[in-house]
């Protein structure tokens, strides 16, 4: 079924109020994650490399209701991790379809078919499969055999119940466009509602490195699935701005809006994107208010930023564009209608070397100590393991570094959730001594540990 026109007309009329209030800064989807913890351990994820004190904690679900209140988006996101994991998944849904909150439940449906039972099919319900290609792509990416096929099952069984269901696809350096086309074919045989897709985004603690796309890659990438769907391709069904694909396709230039899309998880909402960690805010206001926007985004230069292309940064650029000016909405209204524009791919030689960005510096490692400074505290809040802090009397903590802020940083005790904020001005020495959970994950590395059949999740 198509998305509801009470969903597209909420949207709208949402943003139009924005608009003639003067906001310059307003959200359109929150990114709520209640956990962390997964039943997979993706190459191109870096989320779920945390201890796992912070992978088996997770939000309440009034904790999460208050900050779908306080943030008053008309859609929730609700990513993670995997959500299936969460005890009361079903009570959290119960509550924002209470609210008539229009709610995408990210799955990589390993699970799907099992829970479906504890759900009620309703407009404002989305199951958002991930599915990274046909079975060899999809397998490859998530480094675990068989989940295409289990994921296609749970598709299909929640089809079959009446629920609405999405895919979400996230490409990387050297997709085959033929074969991806193939699966935005073999998706609509399966009855979804739509596809998002995305580029995936460059993660630091990911395991595999080196196939991050390039925002020329990314372009070229777009306008060859295109050319390989035909005519086919207008058969294809995106749960997305067809002005975002423009913007993927290289037609249209954005920039990054990272405030539509707030995350809200354990540690707080997230600095200043769901995909870029810079420290933590305790409000959704103190996230609009206190954030430095201008550092982040193509413009600013931050390298981080740079080749960044994702639905979660562009997809709320180019709705705001189509609310913007009646050219906007007569772009949407024509991309929507005769599908985006997608010029042609520019011929390049096949032995054309993949642009590789330069090597970053050695991160440090257990074992690292020195002064505090704000360089050292730096280090500590980016380091994905425990670390030990030595006060001015002489005594020590221990535990993971959640947030640092102006005046405090917030530990959470090693091998609990309980949270201690510690003065920055007490910290006298900083030293990494938990084992780093995101280190010593080389792809081919890991990889190899998934080919002999280790079980490797994430869950602790």
């Amino acid at each position: 079924m198509p998305v509801p026109i009470s969903q597209m007309y909420t949207v709208a009329s949402y943003v139009i109020r924005q608009k003639l209030a003067g906001r310059k800064r307003y959200p359109l989807v929150l990114m709520l994650e209640p956990l962390y913890r997964c039943n997979l351990a993706c190459a191109g994820c870096g989320k779920i490399q945390y201890p796992s004190n912070v992978l088996k904690s997770q939000l309440s679900v009034e904790e999460c209701l208050r900050a779908v209140d306080e943030c008053g988006t008309p859609m929730v996101s609700i990513p993670g991790g995997e959500p299936l994991l969460h005890p009361d998944i079903q009570r959290l849904v119960e509550e924002l379809v209470a609210r008539r909150k229009y709610i995408y439940l990210c799955t990589n449906a390993l699970l799907l078919e099992e829970k479906l039972p504890l759900f009620t099919p309703s407009k404002y319900l989305s199951f958002s499969v991930h599915l990274d290609g046909l079975a060899q792509e999809h397998d490859h990416s998530v480094c675990r055999a068989g989940t295409f096929e289990k994921a296609v099952a749970g598709i299909r069984a929640a089809v079959a119940r009446g629920f609405r269901v999405t895919t979400n696809t996230t490409l990387f350096e050297g997709a085959d466009p033929a074969r991806t086309a193939a699966f935005f074919d073999a998706a609509m045989q399966m009855g979804v509602e739509g596809m998002m897709v995305s580029p995936g985004y460059q993660y630091d603690k990911a395991p595999d490195q080196e196939h991050f796309l390039a925002r020329d890659r990314t372009v070229q990438l777009f306008r060859r699935i295109f050319a390989a769907g035909g005519a086919g391709r207008k058969r294809w069904r995106f749960n997305q701005s067809p002005l975002f694909l423009e913007f993927l396709l290289g037609e249209r230039e954005y920039e990054c809006t990272p405030w539509a899309m707030p995350s809200y998880g354990v540690f707080g909402w997230q600095k200043p994107c769901y995909l870029l960690q810079d420290g933590y805010a305790d409000s959704h206001r103190e996230l609009l208010e206190a954030t430095q926007w201008e550092r982040y985004g193509h413009a600013s230069g931050n390298p981080k930023c740079q080749n960044c292309m994702v639905h979660s940064g562009f997809e709320a650029s180019a709705v705001d564009d189509a609310f913007s000016s009646w050219r906007g909405l007569v772009a949407m209204a024509r991309a929507t209608l005769f599908g985006p524009r997608a010029p042609a791919p520019a011929v390049v030689p096949k032995q054309t070397p993949l642009r590789v960005a330069p090597a970053a510096e050695a991160e440090p490692t257990r074992g690292w100590s020195a002064p505090a400074s704000p360089e050292a505290l730096r280090v500590a809040f980016e380091y994905r393991g425990d670390v030990t802090l030595t006060l001015d009397d002489g005594a020590t903590v221990e535990g993971y570094v959640a947030n640092v802020g102006p005046d405090a940083l917030r530990l959470w005790t090693k091998g609990s959730t309980a949270l201690h904020d510690v003065p920055t001005q007490r910290v006298r020495e900083i030293a990494l001594t938990g084992r780093d959970t995101a280190a010593g994950q080389s792809f081919a590395t890991w990889k190899a540990s998934q080919e002999k059949g280790a079980a490797v999740t994430a869950a602790g």
